[in-house]
């Protein structure tokens, strides 16, 4: 990945919010393909804070691991905000976490959509109740080619963790 070394600032931030709080992290990666888990992993001592990793590439994964509805698939598309929300709980209820990210989407080059362009990125946070057990999602449309888009989405979901985990 393209300066994956300019995010070890973003892990370290991260780390130390989890760490402060005594939370641990889940991520739940489709068009990342686990890219956050292993920048995430990058960092010695991360297993203080982390905890697991679903790569959900496909839509059975989806559903199998992380128990996204397969109707909600079927009538959403997988890259939607609907799916991403599931994801971000299916993770949370399945790993003993705090938090939990999960990011699907078209990195391109292919794939794209009437109203999903190559660059459309949908990302979830979800906090378990002690932590507030709140749940956002926000649409993304990022730019460049495949490694930027996938490099663009990791970049953000660390930023959106470390504003959830200082919370």
């Amino acid at each position: 990945m393209r300066d994956s070394e300019s995010l070890l600032p973003l892990v370290w931030r991260l780390a130390e919010a989890l760490r402060a709080r005594g939370g641990r992290l889940a991520t739940a990666e489709s068009c990342t393909g686990g890219l956050i888990a292993a920048t995430c992993t990058r960092l010695a001592g991360s297993s203080d804070w982390f905890d697991r990793g679903f790569v959900t590439y496909s839509n059975a994964a989806k559903t199998e691991l992380l128990g996204v509805d397969a109707a909600v698939i079927e009538a959403r598309g997988a890259v939607s905000e609907e799916v991403v929300r599931a994801m971000a709980l299916g993770a949370l209820a399945r790993a003993p976490v705090q938090l939990a990210v999960a990011v699907t989407g078209i990195a391109g080059p292919g794939g794209a959509v009437p109203g999903k362009p190559v660059g459309t990125v949908w990302l979830a946070i979800a906090a378990a109740p002690a932590w507030g057990g709140t749940l956002s999602a926000e649409r993304l449309q990022l730019g460049g080619d495949r490694e930027a888009v996938r490099a663009q989405t990791v970049a953000v979901a660390l930023q959106r963790l470390i504003d959830a985990a200082s919370g």
